[in-house]
């Protein structure tokens, strides 16, 4: 007996008279749609209590060098003169400091001047000669030997001779100020740790540091200027160079 084909054709037919699609049906097993999860909100963590203090320090030390600032003055009728006398006496001048043993490189020139001075007696301005004048630094490495070089500078230019400061200082300040840190930071530290104490609380981390101020004060030079006659008689006092420092610190409380 022959196949026939008819009945598949009419339920093929069927089902799409029907307007059913033939696998549109959903599994038995398919998962609900779930909604869309919602974010959580982070929780805030209390910042760490913490504590700021300053501390303060500072640190000394002898001088090392001398700094001189010393010149000669003449006035003449006219300005040369005026300026052979200041190069005769500068001359003078220069040898006896190196002949205290003043390395070429530790003596410099500051200025070297010449000006008309007039007399202006009864209102009338007439001119009465030149003044030059040449002014030196000069740097003495043996502080001990400061009062001989100011000896030597005033036996050399005589009435010409003028000093007009005396400077000590240290040669390389970095330790110093090094020192003057450290004395800071430790002060600092210990104004933390009993901050802490007092509040029942221990020392934590280091959260910054800033330094506030680096100081290096030199000894004031005496005002003006002297003669050289009498000035190396006086004794000279060197004292000590002092470097401060301030900071500013911030710590944890733990």
């Amino acid at each position: 007996m022959p196949f026939s084909r008819r009945p598949v054709a009419a339920a093929v037919v069927s089902v799409l008279a029907l307007g059913v699609p033939a696998l549109a049906a959903a599994p038995a097993h398919a998962l609900p749609i779930r909604p869309a999860a919602v974010p959580r909100l982070a929780t805030a963590v209390p910042a760490p209590a913490t504590v700021t203090v300053t501390g303060e320090g500072s640190a000394s030390a002898p001088p090392d060098i001398a700094v001189v600032g010393a010149g000669v003055e003449s006035f003449a009728k006219t300005s040369q003169s005026a300026l052979d006398a200041q190069s005769t006496a500068a001359a003078a001048l220069l040898a006896a400091v190196r002949a205290q043993g003043v390395a070429e490189r530790d003596v410099q020139t500051r200025s070297v001047t010449l000006i008309p001075v007039h007399d202006s007696t009864d209102g009338v301005s007439r001119l009465t000669g030149y003044q030059a004048a040449q002014w030196f630094s000069v740097k003495v490495r043996e502080v001990a030997r400061t009062g001989a070089v100011l000896q030597a500078v005033t036996d050399a230019a005589g009435d010409a001779a003028r000093i007009d400061s005396v400077v000590f200082d240290v040669s390389d300040p970095a330790p110093l100020q090094a020192r003057a840190r450290e004395a800071a930071h430790a002060d600092a530290r210990a104004k933390a740790e009993q901050y802490a104490r007092l509040s029942g609380r221990r020392l934590g981390a280091l959260v910054s540091l800033s330094e506030d101020a680096s100081t290096y004060p030199r000894p004031v030079s005496p005002a003006g200027e002297t003669s050289g006659a009498g000035i190396a008689a006086a004794p000279v006092a060197p004292g000590e160079i002092r470097a401060g420092a301030t900071v500013t610190a911030v710590y944890e409380l733990d």
